[in-house]
């Protein structure tokens, strides 16, 4: 169960929905050499978490890691960026499930309600209702616990493989298309250090969520010294279904639509149309809405399990840290998250990529913390030496470091564009104010009792 959720949140609607913009980006092996690229990074930060998850085996993932080793006002900055990552991703599901349905059903949409346009797209009142609805769906069943979120996720996991296997053999064998059709290799124009970059640098938010485990390492029953094998398991198979998915694509499509920076929203699911017909639509639907659900349901579970440890260290307020008194859920934080994500739709289709990018900076810090703590708490020589995870940690920590500046120098072609720019600044602003207002009330708790608080009495026996 633990995998399906790992996995099922790595790797989701981002294999059909953003094929396309990938291969205008860099290309056939630009997108293939960046992903496995990312994912070997991926599986060195991997292996910091394993390491951090069964000594601290409680809610809050990277912000009790952060705690760890830096103690709480690194904790607060590490959790309020984690939680960014964390809600954009919920935001980015919910509204690929109203690009769904409008691909499906365009005339009933366009007859619901135009609201206006932003970066060139029509935002409809039919999109902001049907991922309102989800939203809400979701929030309602993780409401609900644990266990049945868990066991929905598995089969929502299983049903988007089984889909996503099947389309993506389907245009591989298809007799109209060929292998020499599948490029070009790199865009033109373009130098192919530029386009594997331009992948790399999303590797943190297209791995993102196999640290859901140590999210929920304090409710899932697991062996916790099976975590970096679940995890790098998760990793490897969501860089296949990345490549595979892409590569799909790439054949079905004719390069010149590739190349149209304004060619359809869905690239995919026009070539899907095309190939297979409604069959294909069908089965496209189903593995893109399993795709969207594992990841809605994931995700819920990751920033509701972070707010309540931060709400529980007294660094966010309190009422985070209730749970449900039925269900034994954060049911505060599920609210939060909707309430939030509900904005996200207004933005039209263009929010997808900015979201993306807002979601792998911010997830860049709980790299950056998880491995620096690993490498703190760590040594080369000596009693209790562990030369190879120091190392690793290092090279993590310098990863984490890597794709930070990837997004931020300016003349780099993976740099994030001026509305990430001004969402993020936004975001820090309210981080500073927050601070600001709670720093005198969480600086003043004595350590002893915030370590209560943020470990758990078994982590002070």
């Amino acid at each position: 169960m633990i995998m399906a959720v790992a996995l099922g949140s790595s790797v989701g609607w981002g294999c059909f929905v953003m094929p396309g913009d990938w291969l205008r980006q860099a290309g056939v092996l630009g997108v293939a050499i960046g992903f496995v690229l990312g994912l070997l990074l991926m599986v060195i930060i991997a292996v910091n978490y394993s390491h951090l998850i069964n000594k601290f085996p409680v809610s809050g993932g990277a912000f009790v890691y952060a705690y760890a080793g830096f103690e709480r006002n690194h904790a607060f900055f590490c959790g309020w960026f984690l939680t960014l990552a964390y809600i954009s991703i919920v935001a980015l599901n919910a509204t690929a499930v109203a690009l769904l349905v409008k691909f499906i059903f365009p005339d009933l949409i366009a007859r619901t309600g135009l609201l206006w346009q932003i970066a060139g797209w029509d935002v409809y009142l039919g999109e902001v209702a049907i991922a309102g609805i989800s939203l809400v769906i979701f929030a309602y069943l993780n409401i609900k616990g644990a266990d049945i979120s868990g066991r929905m996720q598995f089969w929502m996991c299983m049903g988007f493989l089984a889909g996503a296997i099947m389309l993506a053999v389907g245009c591989i064998l298809h007799p109209a298309t060929a292998l020499s059709g599948a490029g070009p290799l790199f865009p033109p124009g373009i130098k192919p250090w530029s386009a594997v970059v331009t992948i790399v640098a999303i590797a943190p938010w297209a791995y993102l969520g196999f640290d859901n485990v140590p999210q929920a390492a304090e409710e899932f029953d697991f062996p916790l010294s099976r975590a970096l094998g679940l995890i790098v398991t998760a990793l490897s198979l969501s860089c296949l279904m990345y490549i595979l998915l892409v590569f799909a694509t790439a054949m079905a499509t004719p390069r010149d639509i590739i190349a149209a920076q304004t060619s359809s929203a869905w690239v995919t699911g026009d070539s899907i149309a095309l190939l297979f017909g409604k069959a294909g639509l069908i089965v496209l639907a189903f593995s893109l809405l399993m795709g969207v659900a594992t990841g809605l349901n994931g995700f819920y579970v990751s920033t509701s399990r972070l707010l309540f440890a931060m709400g529980r260290a007294r660094i966010i307020p309190g009422i985070f840290a209730r749970v449900h008194p039925k269900y034994g859920t954060p049911y505060t934080g599920i609210v939060f998250t909707g309430l939030v994500c509900l904005l996200a739709p207004l933005f039209g289709r263009q929010v997808l990529s900015w979201i993306v990018d807002m979601s792998s900076f911010g997830v860049t810090f709980a790299y950056f913390y998880t491995s620096a703590t690993v490498f703190k708490f760590t040594r080369w020589s000596g009693e209790g030496a562990k030369p190879v995870l120091k190392a690793l940690a290092l090279l993590g920590t310098l990863s984490a470091a890597a794709f930070f500046l990837l997004m931020v120098i300016p003349a780099l072609p993976s740099s994030l564009p001026w509305q990430c720019g001004i969402a993020l600044g936004i975001w820090i602003v309210l981080g500073l104010i927050f601070y600001a207002l709670r720093s005198k009330d969480f600086t003043r708790i004595p350590k002893e009792k915030m370590d209560y608080y943020i470990f758990g009495r078994k982590m002070l026996d």
